[in-house]
């Protein structure tokens, strides 16, 4: 078999039965004589350019909305399937009025702004950005198009580091950029921020940065609470290899990044700060949920949901720290990244539709194979047009206009199936290491950092220890096209 440099780009199209016919719309698989690189496209810019593009799409799925959907009743933002939160908060939550967020009390039943402190300060500048004169339908249409376009910039900083964290690999990131799912959800919510600061965690771990890596992690986790959980990962992968000053190094990055953003806030405003923690522990089941799936099913209103959703939750992870101590090779660390949040989603007391955002990156770096994902994006977009249909028929009346609640329910079961596939393929990867496409050459893990290549030195005396977790020698590289897909 011919070998290649370890710096060779990975052909998706030599590699990918999905990729490769979907190619045909653009001429067809790359072929011997394609010239790569010495081109101002180069993967990462394509990346980013068709990541715009889809936001773009986005935007203009949202444009009945915009006009006047959110405007005019309830009802026609779910029948048109455009709804925002973005600029109904910026009203109910005071922006409009100048308020000030986590200091000045809201008029209403939620009384502060009930978002982490990271997420509330983007919210903020937004505000500042927003006309302040005019109709105030013209400033909430303001205020959401100013979002759009800070949101935009989190979506090409995903881009750029999903397409930079695997060296050998940038076009696994079109997965992100080219997800149905993206379009659609990108401005429903300010998720993409936390989101960024995650990709860009990944990324510094990947390049072996771990205090780097903490403090955007530290940040991510003052915007949005599942990034921690992605030290979990890092904490059980720096077990196996005996890299604990790399998890040092994280975990105290990350304390002291939180910490600088919190703790202004705490002193004070308590009250205000702590409002997006009471309201996450006191929140009862909602739209999208297991629980709610069951709750409704059974007619029990499940009334210890928290307690349910906490213990299972911290059940999962410590699966998933099990599979990784006991799997014949150390897990990659987007795998574990991608099950530990899959996990937190999957029993959470909510599942709003943006939250998928927070899976498509890892998805694209744990599992990048065409067909598992669109199979996983197809659930998704089935449960985006079935929350906003559903909606739609319980706000229409007497006219029924929308899809009724045993519709809802199959949307919320094609969710939760689709989501545990994707997660059965990605532990499958696990216990079976030569069937994950990203180590088919001879890696290790290309996101893993100070961990790719390095020796185990602690695995449950069942699990022996694996010689090909050592760095891949220049013979082990052999040509992406000599294996074909599964």
């Amino acid at each position: 078999m011919t070998k290649v440099h370890e710096d060779s780009p990975v052909l998706p199209t030599q590699q990918d039965e999905v990729a490769a016919a979907g190619s045909e719309l653009i001429g067809g698989p790359l072929g011997r004589y394609a010239r790569l690189g010495g081109h101002w496209l180069t993967p990462v810019r394509v990346v980013v350019l068709v990541a715009l593009g889809m936001f773009a799409l986005g935007m203009v799925q949202k444009l009945p909305c915009y006009d006047w959907a959110w405007f005019r009743g309830a009802g026609s933002q779910y029948t048109h399937a455009c709804y925002s939160d973005i600029p109904h908060l910026y009203v109910v939550r005071g922006f409009a009025d100048g308020l000030t967020p986590y200091f000045d009390r809201i008029p209403g039943d939620m009384q502060f702004l009930e978002y982490p402190v990271l997420t509330g300060l983007f919210m903020e500048i937004a505000s500042w950005m927003t006309p302040g004169s005019g109709s105030m339908q013209h400033r909430e249409q303001m205020y959401w198009m100013v979002n759009a376009g800070m949101l935009m910039v989190c979506a090409a900083v995903i881009a750029v580091c999903v397409a930079r964290t695997h060296r050998r690999r940038p076009w696994d990131a079109l997965l992100f950029a080219l997800a149905p799912a993206f379009a659609l959800t990108a401005t429903i919510n300010w998720d993409l921020l936390a989101i960024a600061l995650t990709a860009a965690a990944m990324l510094m771990w990947s390049r072996s940065r771990p205090v780097s890596f903490g403090v955007l992690i530290g940040l991510a986790t003052a915007a949005k609470l599942y990034p921690v959980l992605l030290l979990g990962a890092v904490f059980v992968l720096c077990w196996r290899a005996g890299k604990w000053r790399a998890f040092g190094e994280a975990v105290g990055g990350a304390v002291v990044a939180w910490l600088v953003v919190n703790l202004p806030v705490m002193f004070f405003a308590w009250e205000g700060w702590q409002k997006f923690y009471t309201f996450s522990q006191e929140r009862p089941i909602d739209f999208g949920s297991v629980w709610l799936l069951i709750s409704q099913r059974s007619g029990n209103p499940l009334e210890g949901a928290n307690t349910y959703a906490t213990g299972l939750t911290l059940l999962l992870c410590a699966g998933v720290g099990l599979l990784t101590l006991t799997a014949p090779r150390r897990p990659r660390f987007a795998q574990l990244a991608f099950l530990l949040v899959a996990a937190f989603i999957l029993v959470n007391k909510v599942y709003s539709p943006q939250y998928v955002l927070w899976l498509i990156p890892l998805a694209a770096l744990a599992r990048p194979r065409w067909r598992d994902f669109l199979i996983w994006q197809a659930g998704e977009v089935v449960y985006f047009l079935g929350i906003w249909f559903y909606l739609a028929y319980t706000t229409s009346g007497d006219k029924h206009q929308g899809l009724p609640l045993e519709g809802y329910q199959l949307a919320i079961t094609a969710h939760l199936l689709c989501t545990l596939y994707l997660c059965a393929v990605v532990v499958r990867d696990i216990l079976l290491p030569e069937r994950d496409v990203v180590r088919r050459d001879g890696s290790d893990d290309p996101s893993g950092g100070v961990l790719d290549g390095a020796e185990d030195v602690f695995t449950f005396p069942r699990t022996p220890k694996a010689p090909q977790d050592a760095a891949p020698s220049e013979g082990q590289r052999v040509e992406w096209g000599a294996r074909p897909g599964e």
